[in-house]
């Protein structure tokens, strides 16, 4: 479907802004390459009226972190009934939330490593630094402490032995007051995509200086060549399928729609371990989902018609 007005909202206010405004720029790109009439919008005081002047069809959501990926904006756009790509608000609020999705997912019987949530106010009103050492004991070394809340792998630590975990939680309450502590996987990394209900090939991430310390963070996503992402994975085709499982297991219980990634590790036994949910994946030249659409077959442009043509076939008949 072409000729479309289509707002693209990029930008915010995260700290992963200038990862948005580069996704951004590469959707309202393609789109218009499609012949859609094409804006691009920011997220500051005159969204709405923006959004109102130009009555779009479709808003295509490229908007990361706070207020991009929480509800926030979802629930602003359902409440002047603009159609988005995406999850809906409560969807959104949920699957934002690390703690949350993992509490999920356990009670449907999803595999996510073992974890327990520290707020930084239990540490300093409740002298909760005292039972840290309790939290090693229960999840064993190695272990990973990530904001509960946050995307990018900003305030992620990667904890080694006792004398580190907190040091990891001060670091992970810059970003957020609450700290998901989970117990580590070692083994292969994937992501593995999902547009318009269709399992996409899943992407391998292989840091490229494979030293003991490196991880994929922020820095490892976003700069050129940190990074070797093999389409499709290098894993036995039944590891890849019980991965592929796992992740469709995630995306229906998460209720989500149009296009969702979904981060794992595979240990060494063969076995997926869900870790994230991310409801509005990135869609920069170093990024994840482009990486699998392409293993599909499919060009960056295919890839955002196809989340627009399932984002307005989900919009009522009277909208």
């Amino acid at each position: 479907m072409t000729g479309n007005r289509i707002a693209v909202i990029a930008g915010g206010l995260s700290l992963e802004r200038e990862v948005s405004l580069q996704s951004g720029t590469r959707i309202a790109a393609a789109l218009e390459g499609s012949g859609h009439d094409v804006r691009v919008l920011d997220v500051d005081p005159q969204l709405g009226d923006h959004l109102t002047a130009f009555e779009p069809d479709l808003a295509y959501l490229a908007l990361h972190g706070r207020m991009g990926e929480d509800g926030t904006i979802q629930g602003l756009l359902e409440l002047l009934g603009i159609p988005f790509t995406g999850p809906d608000a409560r969807a959104s609020s949920l699957a934002w939330d690390k703690a949350v999705t993992k509490a999920l997912w356990r009670r449907a019987g999803i595999p996510t490593p073992d974890w327990v949530s520290v707020s930084s106010e239990a540490i300093r009103d409740l002298g909760a630094a005292r039972l840290l050492p309790r939290v090693i004991e229960t999840l064993q070394l190695p272990l990973v402490v990530k904001p509960s809340q946050g995307g990018g792998s900003m305030g992620v630590g990667y904890v080694n032995g006792p004398d580190q975990l907190t040091d990891a939680l001060i670091g992970s309450f810059r970003y957020h007051g609450v700290a998901l502590v989970e117990r580590r996987v070692d083994g292969t990394e994937l992501a593995i995509s999902i547009v318009d209900g269709e399992v996409l090939p899943a992407v391998e991430i292989d840091i490229a200086s494979h030293g003991p310390d490196d991880h994929y963070d922020f820095s490892a996503r976003y700069t050129p060549g940190a990074t070797m992402l093999h389409a499709p994975a290098r894993l036995p085709a039944d590891v890849l399928d019980a991965a592929a499982a796992a992740a469709v297991a995630a995306y229906e219980q998460a209720d989500a729609r149009h296009v969702t990634r979904v981060d794992l590790m595979v240990d060494d036994d063969g076995k997926p371990w869900l870790l994230e949910l991310d409801t509005c994946p990135g869609m920069t030249e170093t990024s994840l989902l482009p990486a699998a659409a392409e293993a599909r077959g499919m060009t960056f442009a295919a890839l955002c018609e196809t989340i627009v043509d399932a984002a307005l076939s989900t919009v009522p008949a009277s909208h």
